[in-house]
C-alpha cells in the first residue's frame, strides 16, 4: 500500500481555506492527488489528462477544469500547456514555504 505524507500545512490550513473559505472541496480534492502524484517534491511534475484526473478524483471533467483554474490562480499548482492537445503537465507548488 503506498502512503501520502503531507505538509501539516496542507491537512491543517489549506483544507479549511480551499474548502471552508473558498467553497472549493473539489479544488482541495485536485490538490491533494496532485501532491500524491508528486509526493510534494518542489519542481516535480505530473502528466496527466483532464479526463484522468476527473476519473482518478471521482469529480467531472468539469469540476477538474474549474479547481485547476482556481489552484491556479491561488498560485497553488502550476500547469505547463505545451498545445492545446497536449496532454499538461501540473506542478504543485508551496507559497508558504520559504527557499
Amino acid at each position: 500500500m503506498k502512503r501520502l505524507y503531507l505538509d501539516p500545512y496542507v491537512a491543517d490550513t489549506l483544507l479549511r481555506d480551499l474548502v471552508g473559505h473558498d467553497r472549493r472541496p473539489s479544488a482541495y480534492l485536485v490538490y491533494v492527488y496532485l501532491w500524491g502524484l508528486t509526493a510534494g517534491r518542489s519542481g516535480a511534475r505530473a502528466e496527466i489528462s483532464l479526463g484522468s484526473l476527473a476519473e482518478e478524483t471521482g469529480l467531472s471533467k468539469r469540476a477538474v477544469q474549474i479547481a485547476v483554474a482556481h489552484l491556479e490562480r491561488r498560485k497553488l499548482v502550476r500547469v505547463d500547456r505545451p498545445a492545446a492537445t497536449a496532454v499538461p503537465a501540473y506542478e504543485v507548488l508551496r507559497p508558504w514555504r520559504r527557499k
